[in-house]
């Protein structure tokens, strides 16, 4: 539907008072919109940016919420590379509805949130801009889709918002997810499905948490028609701590765990239970009935108690589980162990959706500064312009629009830590010769400074671009790539990986805990060769784990399209070699046995093999 124009708009918020608005009277627009003209006293003619805070008062804001923040970035940093192509801005808030933590969309829809002032410390709330999907999921403590004219203030209307609230350890509203979008092509339907996401994302989230939090205890998954809840216990078997949803699902209270009540008042364990964080465990309530499937993990503090002095560093853990079984990743791992806290640049080159971000993040977490910052930035998310504010600062009043305080730029916030620069690739000529400076002398001018500022960083920079040939055509500065390449690791496209099945099994753990997968699904999944890498099969396990019925991922489930090169049609050519080359790696390269799991006859393959060169052991 067309949008209203605003004196329309404005008539059809007011005519709520009275209960004559084309909503339903009941709905959850129509009664935020009565809160807003009735309680509020808000004017949905007025327009005007939302209030924001300065860099100083964002700080003092997010201070309390440092921790929360930390555990959810990697699952809010996903959410963003997910939806980041659907043109929307991801944001995370507090309980005010104050914006803490922003990841931009691409460029084009970049501009109008900034021009919009939809980003880090602006404000949301219910009671200053009327309904919108931020402010009234908080002040509702409910998901919500809040979609172009819902919205109180006329001047929103171009922007659709899908939130959900974000609960603690406790069970105490802590702030919310806000996913927004401003293309006119997305329907309703298209914003309820980024919700549901957002929704899983956002559960995820919770669970790191808690986690987190009660990182000392043992914790128990626990099964529930709204969803699996999480119980800690102590090992006496005292609860100790219980998420909102297995709190409502077991009835327990702050009171009662405060108390030390006995598990065993609610569930029976057996003994056993907790043998794997992965296993799956059948639990039962205290009376006998089943409770359902769930797990058990035990406490952190016992996997890293008392190390031995001879056993590797458990710094290098994370970069070990990503290198898996591949043997060219173990190989770059052994690398990466021997410079160890060396400053030397690191230059990560693959596919986009191979986890580049991810991995530069286990290599700061491997390094001595791991304790200090590590500030990421995508040069292809951004215009020239903006990635210049955003990397080397400027000081007040430097340019029109400028914050009042100035900003001090990514490289003096990774002081001390890691700046890692996506798709550098991507960085215009003028900013190389920037960066290069700022590398060589170890220091950065923000712009409008009378001096520069002294910067310690570890650069890590990644791209999917060939930029030994782009420095030969000229297309990006050759002393700059060499300066990059101090160590250069090569992550495999995901259909290369000699892991592949392993990984597609844990990402399925991951993003659909609470269901398995059909034989269909799972032949499917073996088989597609996934231009979009790591990403794409998050995206497509998440939204499975969302659509399945009865806990089981059907082959409809999965959203896989055609594989289709860099022509329209689909590259059946591609995804039939990549088939055929899985078969064969699955059978040891007995030509014999991956035609009968083929269903092909072996001079029809051996034929295929020839046809499609592929190499085959002799």
């Amino acid at each position: 539907m067309a949008s209203l124009s605003a004196s329309n708009h404005v008539a059809r918020v007011l005519s709520v008072a009275n209960h004559v608005a084309d909503v339903d009277a009941s709905s959850r627009i129509a009664n935020s919109w009565r809160r807003c003209l009735i309680s509020h006293k808000l004017d949905p003619a007025r327009q005007g940016p939302p209030q924001t805070l300065t860099e100083a008062e964002i700080r003092h804001v997010a201070e309390p919420m440092e921790e929360t923040i930390r555990l959810a970035m990697p699952e809010l940093d996903d959410l963003a590379r997910v939806l980041r192509d659907a043109g929307y801005c991801v944001n995370l808030a507090d309980t005010n509805a104050t914006m803490l933590f922003s990841r931009l969309p691409g460029e084009a829809d970049a501009k109008m949130f900034l021009d919009w002032k939809i980003y880090t410390g602006s404000n949301f709330a219910e009671t200053f801009e009327g309904t919108n999907g931020l402010g009234t999921a908080l002040a509702e403590q409910k998901p919500i889709l809040v979609h172009r004219d819902e919205h109180f203030r006329a001047q929103w209307h171009m922007f659709s918002c899908a939130v959900a609230p974000l609960f603690d350890q406790a069970g105490r509203l802590a702030g919310a997810v806000n996913i927004t979008s401003c293309r006119e092509d997305l329907e309703r339907a298209a914003h309820q499905l980024a919700l549901a996401v957002t929704m899983e994302a956002t559960r995820r989230m919770e669970g790191a948490i808690f986690r987190g939090h009660f990182r000392d205890a043992w914790i128990a998954t626990v099964p529930g028609d709204g969803g699996s809840g999480l119980l800690a216990y102590d090992d006496d078997r005292r609860i100790v701590g219980a998420c909102r949803s297995a709190r409502a699902l077991l009835g327990l209270t702050d009171g009662m765990i405060a108390s030390g009540i006995d598990l065993s008042r609610y569930i029976k364990l057996d003994h056993l239970a907790a043998r794997s964080a992965d296993e799956v465990v059948e639990l039962r309530r205290a009376d006998g009935r089943p409770l359902g499937r769930g797990h058990v993990a035990p406490p952190l503090r016992t996997k890293t108690q008392a190390p031995r002095r001879d056993a590797p560093a458990d710094r290098f853990d994370s970069l070990h589980r990503l290198a898996g079984r591949d043997p060219g990743l173990i190989k770059s791992v052994k690398r990466l162990r021997s410079i160890g806290d060396h400053n030397l640049p690191v230059l990560l080159h693959g596919e986009t959706g191979v986890g580049k971000d991810v991995f530069a993040r286990a290599i700061h977490a491997a390094s001595n500064r791991a304790r200090n910052h590590y500030v990421a930035l995508n040069c292809a998310a951004m215009p020239e312009s903006l990635i210049d504010a955003e990397l080397f600062g400027y000081e007040a009043g430097a340019f029109t629009g400028a914050r009042r305080d100035g900003s001090k730029g990514l490289i003096v916030q990774a002081d001390g830590g890691t700046l890692f620069l996506d798709e550098i690739g991507d960085m215009p000529i003028a900013l190389q010769t920037r960066l290069l400076r700022v590398l060589e002398n170890r220091e950065v001018w923000p712009l409008g400074a009378l001096k520069p500022v002294p910067v310690d960083i570890r650069l890590i920079s990644a791209t999917h671009r060939d930029l030994g040939r782009m420095a030969e055509e000229g297309a990006f500065r050759a002393d700059l790539y060499f300066r990059l390449r101090g160590m250069e690791v090569r992550l495999p496209a995901l259909r290369e990986r000699a892991d592949r099945d392993d990984i597609i099994r844990q990402i399925a753990r991951e993003e659909a805990p609470n269901c398995r997968l059909s034989d269909e699904a799972w032949t499917l999944l073996s088989a597609y060769p996934y231009p979009g890498n790591m990403r794409q099969l998050r995206h497509v396990l998440r939204l499975a784990g969302c659509t399945a019925e009865h806990g089981v991922i059907a082959d409809a489930d999965l959203d896989l399209p055609p594989f289709g090169g860099r022509g329209e049609e689909p590259d059946l050519e591609a995804a039939e070699r990549a088939t055929i080359v899985e078969a064969l790696r699955k059978h040891g390269g007995r030509v014999t046995e991956a035609a009968r799991a083929l269903k092909l006859s072996r001079a029809t393959l051996y034929r295929k093999i020839k046809q499609l060169k592929i190499e085959t052991a002799q």
